[in-house]
């Protein structure tokens, strides 16, 4: 199938429920989806298809489950207890291949991983004057994205320290860099200490993982394909209409979820998706948000096999689906 018949046929699935609800009430499909963490504004689009009635446009009715340190919301999607999940990068997704879990990413929102490393202000002027900071990174990422930055840059296990979700050393410590993400940490910082740290993002210098991503079971896709649709392109259109549109409902929503989340905060990971293009750069520019490619994914899983966070020998093309992006979908609201 083409690429203008997919894009055809999507807005045709879209257009028809729009027309339908015209002429009489449709009774909505009951949906749940899990956060893999507390309600932010990195999971404003969603949101946003609740509060504008995005997701009710489309026939769903769509309940949004924060996620915690105790809620496994990939387990919850895997056991029919939630219909769709929000993923992390795609190394959820190579494990759960590897793992035999029946689950798959049906779309990216996130053209980058906000990951990145903070460093104090004009200590590095490089990239690579980072090899000579002691850096703190917690256990997940020193078994992932930091054996990528060794095998990839020659950063030393000897330089690292576990970092423990708590800047102080950091604070004190000019020598000192500190993993974080982008939409949020170096805005704690700035608040906290009174300087505004530099900050690396992984993303632009070859960690090509996709992130914040849509998964749901592999029997949802081949059994009930137009609600995948429906929920993918809704979302993917709350999104546009949460970066570029009012989005106070939505920032409502979040807080309430999460009293944590200030407006402050809220606004400050806004831009930072904005000026970073987060979820707007590179095939989403052209395909839309939620842009997968199949050459994008073999690089991210090549890069890990070659950092031994992976094995070679995965059958990739289980992990994801490309059906249910790429049409452009919600572009006309940028």
């Amino acid at each position: 199938m083409t690429r203008i018949r997919e894009t055809m046929l999507a807005l045709a699935g879209a257009a028809a429920w729009l027309a339908a609800g015209l002429g009489q009430a449709q009774a909505l499909e009951e949906v749940r989806f899990a956060t893999n963490w507390k309600a932010q504004a990195e999971h404003g689009g969603f949101y946003q298809a609740v509060a504008d009635g995005t997701y009710e446009r489309l026939g769903l009715k769509v309940t949004i489950l924060q996620g915690g340190p105790r809620m496994n919301g990939r387990m919850l999607m895997v056991a029919g207890k939630t219909e769709f999940y929000m993923g992390g990068n795609m190394l959820g997704a190579f494990n759960s291949v590897r793992e035999g879990l029946p689950a798959i990413t049906v779309a990216a929102i996130f053209q980058k991983e906000p990951q990145a490393i903070l460093t104090h202000p004009g200590v590095a002027k490089s990239w690579e004057d980072l090899k000579s900071l002691t850096l703190l990174i917690a256990d997940g990422n020193y078994v992932s994205s930091y054996r990528w930055m060794m095998q990839a840059y020659g950063f030393s296990a000897e330089q690292r320290r576990p970092y423990t979700f708590n800047p102080a050393h950091f604070l004190v410590d000019r020598t000192v860099g500190m993993q974080g993400y982008i939409t949020s940490e170096p805005y704690l910082i700035e608040q906290t200490a009174g300087f505004k740290p530099d900050v690396w993002l992984l993303a632009d210098y070859g960690f090509s993982s996709y992130s914040t991503t849509i998964e749901t079971r592999p029997e949802l896709v081949e059994n009930n394909p137009d609600l995948v649709r429906r929920f993918v392109d809704a979302s993917i259109i709350g999104w546009y209409n949460y970066l570029h549109g009012e989005n106070a409902k939505a920032n409502a929503l979040i807080r309430n979820d999460n009293p944590e989340m200030t407006d402050d905060k809220i606004a400050h990971a806004i831009a930072s998706m904005k000026a970073n293009g987060i979820l707007e750069s590179g095939e989403a520019l052209e395909l839309g948000i939620g842009a997968m490619t199949d050459a994008r994914i073999q690089d991210f899983y090549g890069k890990m096999v070659a950092a031994g966070v992976l094995e070679d020998g995965i059958d990739t093309d289980k992990a994801y689906t490309l059906r249910f992006v790429n049409h452009r979908v919600g572009m006309d609201r940028r």
